[in-house]
């Protein structure tokens, strides 16, 4: 039986090999024949692609270590337990591998019976179509007819398909391991497997080759350009370069940048009613992103329905960091939510504001509100609302596969002048999602060549920052890691000690059904903590369209409970379904607070008659690099 799967096998191979032969010209052709003239053509395309990387290379050296951009791929080799955490599967018993060999035979009898070779040949369907694959194609991207109209892809990725559920069944299966380092070997296997599919490479990639033969071999070279303009990057491109400008087709809702200071601006937004209400809205978008998922274009954008709502909207745009910022901590931010608080307060003269913090400037805030109540000046809150933000990161998703201790310090490694670039987090966030946001783009535009979409959300997610490397340091050690800033007073923010017990503060709290980054679970935790009344809300969809969800684009749904549910499992079993935005369900609890309106003139409007401001919206310091 083997035997025969072995002459199988080889005459597979020796079939893909001539295809590869007619596919980029005979070796060694004669000259003047039609096949010399493929010959050469495809020289030519190979010669392009040369020139392209000779280019690359000697602008490299050119440059030297200074100013060089990081390899695309280099965050990943931070991750030291990516690699190593696979050794722990049992790979090398000799059950484990006879299982492996087993099943993999019999799958190859099976495919290849369908193409008519061996003895229980049936060649699939009636009208000569391709069969159907064996195994269910979890990988989308086998699902075009290429991976099927040859017996070698066929088999090729119905292999890949077997070994990729027999090593994470193997890891789900480990036993006497910590949940953490399980769920770290559950990550690294699903990754790494991932990352091993054929359809990654060029030539194990039926529909790249395809695509190829179709162009002539352009498809190869603009994949390539493609491929080395990524490495100067320092990251995976996902949309169309030059597709947007700042102020000019996205982040264009109208205002103005009212006060800065070294780490943030303020920005103040230009009402569109008549009316406002009174208390006004600051909200801390995370400094891992730019501000402006809020406000990606006229449609999605949250700040632009809020002011539309006659709500007086303030929004914080932090600065990337930089050497000047290396010895800033969690302090500091904690510092700049109070201060831009105090300032909105100041500027409106009014007693208090309203609040959103979205993922970690949503934990933050969380200290800002124990803060301010522990030193009796919780009234200058109205409100809270948390956008997938959590407090206790007991459950806080696969990003905790990047924070054990050696990682932690590996973090020293990566900002010798005191920040991270950004591309490191970019590519570890990607990493999450590794078929969607880089092999998917490693198929379409190194592979195939394909133009990059001009996708505004996209934009907004390669538009990376930098960050503090103390303060994101201590963030991954003192939350995710050890947990502290549930523990009473374990932590401190500006010598003040936090215990998340005091506040009372009313607070709204929106969760993503499919977050992966902070799961509903985790985010659910915040209501044990508050003294004060709170919602949960449970939005579908995940970190980004569980929040930006329009309601003018009708999708998604979300849940809500008015009983008292004590945990995530008895909010969803007694929770109502509401088809469409959330949005709507929020201001009306932010009216619920307080419904005071008063007009939209003075200092409501933003660079009136004496009020001196700084810039229009977006301003500079989200343009910052």
């Amino acid at each position: 039986m083997a035997q025969d799967a072995a002459e199988y096998l080889t005459e597979i191979l020796r079939g893909q090999a001539q295809g590869m032969n007619e596919l980029f010209g005979r070796l060694t052709p004669e000259e003047g024949s039609p096949e010399a003239e493929v010959a050469v053509h495809w020289a030519e395309i190979a010669g392009r692609m040369h020139s392209i990387w000779t280019d690359y290379q000697v602008e490299q050296l050119s440059r030297g270590s200074e100013g060089k951009p990081a390899h695309f791929a280099d965050p990943i080799k931070w991750i030291g337990t990516l690699e190593s955490v696979l050794r722990l599967l049992p790979l090398s018993r000799p059950e484990v591998q006879q299982r492996l060999w087993s099943e993999g035979l019999e799958l190859v009898q099976t495919v290849l019976g369908q193409y008519g070779v061996g003895e229980a040949a049936t060649f699939g369907t009636d009208d000569g179509a391709a069969p159907d694959p064996v195994l269910p194609l979890s990988d989308s991207r086998f699902a075009a007819q290429e991976w099927r109209s040859t017996p070698f892809f066929a088999l090729l990725h119905q292999l890949y398909l077997l070994f990729r559920r027999e090593v994470v069944e193997l890891a789900e299966g480990t036993e006497g391991m910590e949940p953490a380092r399980k769920a770290q070997l559950l990550f690294a296997t699903r990754a790494l497997t991932d990352a091993l599919s054929p359809a990654n490479f060029p030539l194990t990639n039926p529909v790249a080759l395809t695509e190829a033969n179709r162009t002539g071999g352009e498809s190869l070279v603009r994949g390539f350009q493609n491929f080395v303009q990524d490495l100067r990057k320092g990251q995976v491109t996902h949309t169309s370069p030059g597709a947007f400008r700042l102020g000019e087709n996205i982040a264009v809702t109208p205002g103005k940048v009212v006060f800065e200071t070294p780490l943030f601006q303020l920005i103040q937004y230009t009402p569109t009613t008549d009316k406002v209400l009174k208390t006004p809205l600051v909200i801390f978008p995370p400094w891992i992103n730019r501000f402006y998922i809020l406000d990606l274009n006229a449609r999605k954008s949250f700040v632009r329905w809020a002011v539309e709502q006659g709500v007086s909207v303030f929004m914080v745009s932090w600065k990337s960091a930089d050497a000047t910022m290396a010895e800033l901590a969690w302090d500091d931010y904690v510092a700049a939510q109070i201060e831009a608080i105090e300032h909105v307060r100041a500027r409106l003269k009014v007693p208090s504001v309203h609040t959103i913090g979205y993922c970690v400037a949503g934990t933050t805030l969380a200290a800002t509100l124990a803060v301010l109540a522990r030193k009796g000046l919780a009234e200058a809150v109205a409100s809270a609302t948390f956008f997938t933000a959590q407090v206790d990161f007991e459950e806080a998703g696969d990003l905790k596969n990047f924070v054990d201790s050696q990682q932690i310090d590996n973090l020293a490694l990566l900002a010798p002048e005191g920040y991270i670039d950004g591309r490191y987090l970019a590519a570890s966030f990607n990493l999450l999602r590794g078929n969607d946001l880089i092999w998917n783009y490693v198929e379409k535009n190194y592979l195939k060549g394909e133009e990059h979409p001009a996708f505004d959300l996209l934009h907004w997610n390669g538009d990376v920052t930098n960050l503090p490397a103390r303060w994101h340091r201590d963030y991954l050690r003192d939350l995710y890691r050890d947990n502290r800033l549930v523990v009473p007073d374990s932590l401190k923010a500006l010598g003040v000690p936090i215990d998340l017990h005091r506040i009372a503060t009313p607070c709204y709290i929106q969760a993503g059904r499919e977050d992966h980054i902070a799961p509903p679970q985790s985010v659910w935790k915040l209501t044990r903590y508050l003294a004060g009344p709170w919602t949960y809300l449970l939005a579908g969809s995940g970190h980004i369209a569980g929040v930006v969800n329009p309601p003018s684009t009708g999708k998604y749904q979300y849940w809500t409970n008015d009983g008292d549910p004590q945990d995530l499992a008895a909010f969803v079993e007694g929770a109502k379904e509401t088809k469409g935005s959330w949005w709507p369900h929020w201001a009306d609890w932010l009216r619920a607070i307080d419904a005071e309106t008063v007009s939209a003139r003075g200092k409501r409007r933003p660079g009136g008659r004496g009020d001196a401001v700084i810039e229009d919206a977006p301003g500079r310091y989200v343009m910052m690099r």
